[in-house]
């Protein structure tokens, strides 16, 4: 069979292949970073980060309600400072094997943004990720910063301001319009956009004592479920920028992958994933991809990246 080339290529940063390790997973340390480096994903995120530590919620905080992950973690982190040092020893161990490291970040105000931005720069990450899913205490309901164009703007610009790496911005399906805001974040100088986090918030009860399962009784959901739902928003912004698109949302298969890209998705996040296949999937889907692509005659994810959307009329 004919030679499939899986190389992609995220803001002038080259990935060998298209899988990215989904924040919020496995990559609170460096090690867990270099694990699933080895393991074949092609790009890796850390967990989000803040500017101090945050304990995060209490456990139960995961669940596996069966078409999915519901989580309430909470954005527990040991703060920018111990993950600067995270970042730098996997980048130390990733380098030789070409694989780039993402650097999430999140803060409560703007000006946090900004702050969290210039600090993990010093370690010098490839990309950074901008979690824009977080609630804005400066605003009077505190709704996230992604809800509206004006601030996932500002959180962009401050972002840019203070790094010198491109950016990232992950935008949040709970809202009306994603292609709005996707628009104004690319307008604002964002470099790439990825999409999307958890939906919801959702809720599972436990039958026995009628009782919500999380701790915090409400969490964000992810996983095959809602797939149909990421490949539309995914399809949405990518007819409305020219910025990189990383899909997210419920891939687990070389085949959920390509639907990602046909969307017009450049690299696609796997998270929930490497929950249920363990780290192994990113080799997994990687294989299952190229199968696809011999079968269907492609050579590079260039031939049907975007597909769908030159097939809309």
């Amino acid at each position: 069979m004919a030679t499939v080339d899986l190389a992609v290529e995220i803001c002038g940063v080259k990935l060998s292949n298209p899988t990215v390790l989904a924040s919020g997973i496995v990559g609170l340390s460096g090690g867990l970073l270099v694990r699933a480096a080895r393991s074949g994903a092609g790009a890796v995120t850390t967990k989000s980060c803040g500017l101090e530590p945050r304990q995060g919620y209490p456990n139960p905080a995961v669940l596996d309600w069966g078409g999915g992950l519901i989580n309430a973690v909470g954005l527990s982190n040991p703060g920018v400072e111990a993950m600067r040092e995270e970042i730098a020893w996997a980048k130390a161990r990733l380098a030789p094997l070409g694989v780039p490291v993402i650097a999430s970040i999140f803060a409560e105000t703007v000006q946090g943004f900004g702050i969290v931005a210039r600090e993990v720069s010093q370690a010098q990450p490839d990309l950074i990720e901008v979690n824009i899913s977080c609630p804005n205490v400066e605003a009077e309901f505190g709704e996230m910063f992604a809800a509206q164009p004006e601030s996932a703007s500002q959180v962009t610009r401050a972002v840019k301001a203070n790094a010198a790496i491109p950016v990232i911005v992950k935008l949040s399906p709970n809202v009306p319009d994603i292609a709005a805001i996707a628009c104004a974040v690319e307008a604002a100088g964002a470099d790439a956009i990825s999409a999307v986090n958890t939906f919801g918030p959702g809720m599972v009860i436990d039958l026995e004592t009628g009782r919500p399962v999380l701790a915090n009784r409400v969490g964000g959901v992810s996983g095959p479920a809602i797939r149909p739902i990421a490949i539309r928003c995914v399809y949405e912004i990518c007819a409305q920028v020219r910025i990189p698109v990383i899909g997210l949302g419920g891939v687990s298969t070389g085949r959920d992958l390509a639907e990602m890209v046909m969307a017009g998705a450049s690299a696609v996040g796997i998270g929930s994933a490497v929950h249920r296949r363990g780290l192994t999937v990113f080799r997994e889907v990687c294989r299952e991809l190229t199968d696809f692509m011999q079968e269907h005659g492609y050579k590079s994810l260039w031939d049907f990246r975007g597909m769908a959307l030159e097939n809309a009329s």
